[in-house]
């Protein structure tokens, strides 16, 4: 619904972009407003192109919606100098094959609780998980997955935080397909916010 109402602005503001006298400048201001819908205010220090790609260096201020405790523990976080210490996942490839199940066993019992009643069949919902980004692993994983009932505290007990970060931005935009999020969809979101904030 979201990306319903922002990606027609989004393309006004690039045909508005390529069509400017000034893109420069123009740009540093449209970054800057994006981000403000957000409630985040942020200055551009730096804009070039680099190949094909448009290269950014960005000072972010506290969010609105972020509060004082929060935002200066992660000021402390980044300010960690540890050469040893662990990156965060980035994305399921990295995950071991055991963390790659938890993943596609949550992102499957987002799934059955989004449609309790009458689930569609595997081929009615596989174009539609497919649009929204998911790689051939991870629409098998989930097929695989859905085969049978899930247990969202069994899936939440030690679960690792880094996968509950991806798992939560992927279980959002599955929750989402049908344009609203029932009690069991939320609460399965909020778990995997909570879980995301433990530490590693």
């Amino acid at each position: 619904m979201l990306s319903q109402i922002v990606r027609p602005m989004v393309r006004t503001q690039i045909r508005l972009l390529a069509n400017s006298q000034a893109t420069r400048s123009t740009l540093v201001t449209t970054i800057a407003q994006w981000l403000g819908f957000l409630g985040v205010q942020a200055k551009v220090n730096h804009l070039d192109t680099v190949s094909n790609k448009i290269q950014l260096s960005l000072t972010v201020g506290k969010p609105e919606a972020c509060d004082d405790h929060d935002w200066k523990q992660i000021l402390e976080n980044l300010n960690i100098a540890n050469a040893q210490e662990r990156l965060p996942l980035a994305d399921p490839a990295q995950m071991t094959n055991q963390q790659k199940s938890k993943f596609y066993r949550l992102l499957a019992y987002v799934l059955q609780v989004g449609y309790p009643d009458n689930m569609p069949k595997w081929e009615e919902l596989r174009p539609q998980i497919q649009a929204l980004g998911f790689d051939e692993e991870t629409l098998a994983g989930i097929r695989s997955a859905l085969k049978v009932p899930q247990s969202i505290e069994g899936l939440m007990e030690n679960i690792d935080p880094d996968v509950a970060a991806i798992a939560l931005s992927k279980a959002v935009n599955l929750a989402l397909l049908d344009r609203q999020v029932n009690p069991s969809e939320d609460k399965a979101l909020s778990l995997l916010l909570d879980a995301m904030k433990q530490p590693s």
